[in-house]
């Protein structure tokens, strides 16, 4: 078989992985669609509860009713994809990897889907109680709290997108120690500038009050330490991570 024909069929297989993945996204819309407003009051619940009696959202956009309930429907159909789309990159990839490395992706792949979710879990159950507890608690006398619904989305899918990603420190972590770009002692030596860092990460990635900072900055470096120890147990160097770095340092 010619380069150019196992090109144009490497390039079919990726075409039918897509479409697979994303008729398994469009599945998912439609079957969330009808209950589009009910997944929204769903999010809006930590909101919802500490608004003043007699209080409620508003929508600024006359589109914004419709549209808004469908933009986090979309949202919520891509994270139950993710796992489908996981699949379908797995079955492309896998013929082309070693035994050792087919054992090691799939692994990672479930882990840090798992450890997304975990951290959407965490950031709507624990971080957006707490922070709209302090925003409603600092709101001046006199001013109503009247929140936008699609000020809000925004506001929550970028705090569901911070927390899912810092979410995933450790196995970015186990990688590192796995391929052997880093070592366990390097990184547990680098403790200080990484909790450093988290904060930092935290101010930047997380609405401007101190309590989501601090719920991001700690479990990020929790999380980070948890990397540690799985690496310290199961990422030892593999066979084809010391090949690689024999070829670079040729």
């Amino acid at each position: 078989m010619s380069r150019q024909q196992a090109l144009v069929q490497h390039l079919i297989e990726l075409r039918k992985r897509l479409l697979l993945a994303l008729a398994w996204l469009v599945l998912s819309f439609i079957s969330l669609l009808w209950f589009a407003n009910d997944i929204y009051h769903y999010l809006a619940t930590p909101l919802l509860k500490l608004l003043p009696e007699g209080s409620s959202m508003i929508a600024t956009d006359v589109a914004a009713p419709f549209f808004t309930p469908i933009k986090l429907t979309l949202f919520c159909a891509f994270a139950i994809s993710i796992p489908m789309f996981i699949y379908q990159a797995w079955r492309f990839i896998a013929p082309g990897l070693k035994s050792q490395e087919r054992k090691l992706f799939m692994p990672l792949l479930v882990s840090g889907s798992l450890l997304f979710y975990s951290g959407v879990a965490f950031a709507y159950g624990v971080v957006l109680p707490a922070a709209f507890s302090f925003f409603t608690a600092t709101t001046p006398q006199g001013v109503a709290m009247a929140t936008d619904i699609s000020s809000y989305l925004d506001f929550v899918l970028a705090l569901f997108s911070a927390f899912g990603l810092a979410f995933e420190i450790p196995v970015v972590v186990f990688l590192l120690c796995k391929l052997g770009i880093c070592e366990v002692s390097s990184l547990s030596q680098a403790r200080p500038h990484v909790v450093v860092a988290s904060f930092v990460l935290g101010m930047l990635l997380t609405p401007p009050d101190i309590i989501s900072q601090t719920l991001l900055a700690i479990p990020m470096c929790l999380l980070f330490e948890l990397g540690i120890l799985a690496s310290r147990y199961w990422a030892k160097p593999s066979h084809f991570s010391e090949a690689a770095r024999s070829e670079a340092g040729a």
